[in-house]
């Protein structure tokens, strides 16, 4: 890691690698910008992808970014975070502009809060689709949907398949991924002719649980596979993040108890999210993202 300093009035920033950053202090960064992130979940990451924080004199934890290659030709970025008191002094850009020459010229796809949507803009990422952060208590788990194939837990002997299924959606294999996923969620999926046609999994993140990703070619597919996850946290806090606002799966999902929250942008950087997916029409599709930094 260079040993990179960057001035922000009286005192220095310096780089330095996530992995090596303390736990507790990630989580109190992103505690103070309001995100829901427990260490664990801060460690998941850490697991899977690289990253930086800023630090200042006296070793704080100021400002982070994350980074996440699936592919060589994609990755996302998540994790961008700044303490509110620096926020407007460019610490954010340093460690995004570290982010970008790391990577290389990679295709880029990362979820903007609406506060962070200038400086992305200002790196050349394109808008692209809206994200709506659903989340509460569970309170209304559907009941009545009976699925048109056979739907059962999904175990390790249905990864593969799962990461086939998921690239023919997110556009890339995502297998590291996947591997990790399925050691802590607990995943249905819905079976034709002995072959996945839709899974959804479900972990601990947050306040409770997220469902994410959610991967079908239509939308009774995707309410088959996600109900159970749904009903399996009647009175509980779960949390999904999809694109969809309209349609059965969207109302499915509101309906149950989790209400739009909040939502985040989408952007590209290089090719869009058109370039890496299909327009036919039984196409799998991501009905939600494993998370806004992992797309």
């Amino acid at each position: 890691m260079p040993n990179e300093k960057l001035q922000i009035d009286a005192f220095a920033m310096e780089i330095g690698d996530v992995a090596d950053a303390d736990l507790e202090q990630l989580h109190a960064l992103s505690i103070s910008v309001g995100w829901p992130h427990r260490s664990e979940d801060w460690q998941f990451l850490r697991e899977v992808g690289k990253g930086v924080v800023a630090t200042d004199e006296i070793g704080r934890i100021m400002s982070s970014a994350m980074w996440f290659s699936h592919s060589a030709e994609l990755a996302t970025i998540g994790m961008v975070i700044t303490s509110p008191r620096l926020q407007t002094q460019g610490t954010g850009l340093w460690l995004m502009e570290y982010a970008l020459k790391d990577m290389g010229g990679v295709n880029l796809r990362l979820n903007a809060t609406r506060a962070a949507q200038r400086l992305y803009l200002s790196l050349g990422f394109k808008p692209e689709k809206t994200v709506y952060q659903c989340q509460g208590i569970v309170t209304h788990p559907p009941t009545d949907l009976p699925p048109s194939g056979e739907l059962r837990a999904i175990t390790d002997s249905d990864l593969a398949a799962a990461v086939a299924l998921d690239a023919a959606a997110f556009g890339v294999a995502r297998t590291g991924l996947l591997e990790k996923l399925f050691q802590c969620s607990k995943g249905y999926g819905l079976f034709r002719d002995s072959r996945l046609v839709a899974f959804a999994l479900c972990r601990p993140f947050g306040r409770g649980h997220v469902v994410g990703p959610v991967v079908a070619s239509n939308d009774q597919d995707a309410m088959s596979v996600v109900a159970p996850n749904i009903r399996d946290h009647e009175g509980q806090f779960l949390r999904l993040d999809t694109h969809f606002e309209a349609g059965e799966f969207a109302l499915l999902v509101v309906r149950s108890g989790l209400a739009v929250f909040d939502t985040v942008l989408t952007m590209s950087l290089g090719k869009s999210l058109a370039d890496f997916t299909s327009d036919e029409a039984d196409a799998p599709v991501t009905y939600a993202l494993v998370s806004q930094t992992l797309g």
